[in-house]
């Protein structure tokens, strides 16, 4: 009889933990690792020595789309969905936005934002498949918590000559 009460209160408690997890991953934060060299030297600056970044992402800027220039976010593909992105905001609303390498100019959509990844030459962002909408934003990148050596926090930098709020 003692053994059915251990594994009910067992059963019970590992229920327990794993609800209060999901709700901690889908409400305030969770961490995430960056593969591969789309934002390098942001993450995985030397993907050899260190392996993957792992990045505290934070879900409170989602409650009202509250995003700057410059912030890192992770973001569901929009052409599939089965894949996460994390990538640079360049431009938010509104905002004319200057395609490098190209003469284009392209004004960012009511409910939309354009992404970037730091590394051009080999990212996947919004000059392959355009302004992405807010509703994809997962949540923004604050923090990278591993490598021990490269713990700190993202800075928001995007050149200012890239944008235009007119």
């Amino acid at each position: 009889m003692a053994s059915r009460y251990f594994w009910w209160n067992a059963t019970k408690k590992f229920f327990t933990i794993g609800l209060v997890g999901i709700t901690v991953r889908d409400r305030f934060g969770s961490i995430v690792p960056e593969r591969g060299n789309s934002m390098s030297p942001t993450f995985n600056p030397r993907t050899n020595t260190y392996g993957d970044d792992y990045v505290l992402v934070e879900k409170f800027c989602l409650e009202k789309y509250k995003f700057s220039h410059g912030d890192v976010v992770v973001f569901w593909s929009p052409s599939n969905h089965n894949e996460k992105y994390i990538k640079r905001i360049i431009g938010l609303p509104g905002d004319w936005v200057a395609t490098p390498y190209s003469s284009d100019v392209i004004k960012v959509p009511v409910g939309h934002c354009w992404v970037e990844g730091d590394n051009p030459s080999s990212s996947m962002d919004s000059r392959s498949f355009g302004p992405i909408p807010l509703g994809l934003i997962n949540g923004r990148v604050t923090h990278i918590v591993w490598p021990p050596q490269r713990i700190g926090e993202i800075e928001r930098t995007v050149s200012g000559d890239r944008i235009s709020s007119l």
